[in-house]
């Protein structure tokens, strides 16, 4: 397995791959893996000829006084790992690399961004966007795969390689829980015992809207009321969001009906933690 650092070094091994009619499969992280980065590997691994990662935690899809400084880096921890799932190539980049002074290109997608995620942190998803188009061009994968937890962002990167005729396949992957059903997240570190020990009503919310709905209940606003009580079992759960959103253009509904998202986001402390279910009536 390789670690590279920087963008020439990046562009030639692709090229010599591309050149000798590989298929690549990319999946970019900010690092700190844990079994839903590994699951993901795993797969780009079975279906692909060369596998890559990033690691790269990405300055730009930071807000203000979101935890940047703090976030989790260990790079011999995380390259042992990818080793591990037969993993090629990581690139793990410097911010200096990936945004030379004088930068001053963005890519963004309107509408699916401003909802959800996007209301809570602006800026967040052209951050995202920008530094996985970056990517894909210099990785230029056939493949890249991306885990159902971050379902805003699957869809959001879903319309960019599609409205900017980006010639690759995004593939999502259901989200990997811990034994208790928390969604496995390198921000769960941040978490406190007892916090812990609380966050697991994320998913217990998610599971009271399965079951009302399996049950016949459509209305989206007493689905939501029922989940917020779950949520708010947890002493130190304080409520983002919870929504009920069509899967095109994550708009809210009033009543669930054919194939919906119910996304929640809660905060423990400084520790924002989000979670997910797909439905379809």
């Amino acid at each position: 397995m390789q670690l590279v650092t920087d963008i020439p070094s990046l562009k030639g091994i692709i090229e010599e791959k591309k050149q000798k009619g590989l298929s690549i499969g990319f999946v970019p992280t900010m690092g700190f893996l844990h079994e839903g980065h590994l699951s993901l590997m795993r797969k780009a691994r079975e279906e692909n000829d060369f596998m890559v990662i990033s690691i790269f935690v990405n300055p730009l899809q930071f807000g203000e006084g979101e935890d940047y400084e703090e976030y989790p880096r260990d790079l011999e921890r995380d390259t042992a790992l990818a080793e591990s799932t037969g993993c090629d190539l990581v690139f793990s980049p410097s911010v200096s690399e990936m945004y030379p002074p004088g930068y001053a290109t963005f890519v963004q997608v309107e509408k699916l961004t401003e909802g959800l995620c996007g209301a809570s942190r602006p800026g967040h998803f052209l951050g995202v966007t920008t530094v996985v188009a970056k990517l894909f061009n210099l990785v230029r994968p056939d493949r890249a795969y991306f885990g159902q937890k971050d379902a805003q962002q699957a869809l959001v990167l879903i319309k960019m390689v599609e409205d900017l005729n980006m010639n690759l396949e995004i593939i999502v992957l259901p989200t990997v829980r811990e034994p208790d059903g928390l969604a496995m997240s390198s921000r769960n570190k941040y978490l406190t015992s007892e916090q812990r020990k609380e966050a697991v009503v994320l998913y217990k919310s998610l599971k009271v809207a399965e079951a009302l709905i399996r049950k016949g209940e459509r209305e989206a606003e007493i689905i939501k009321e029922n989940m917020f009580k779950t949520i708010s079992e947890a002493k130190q759960a304080q409520v983002d969001y919870i929504e009920i959103v069509d899967t095109k253009q994550l708009s809210p509904v009033s009543r669930v009906k054919g194939r919906c998202l119910i996304a929640v986001a809660v905060k423990f402390g400084q520790t924002r933690l989000i979670d997910n279910v797909l439905v379809e009536v």
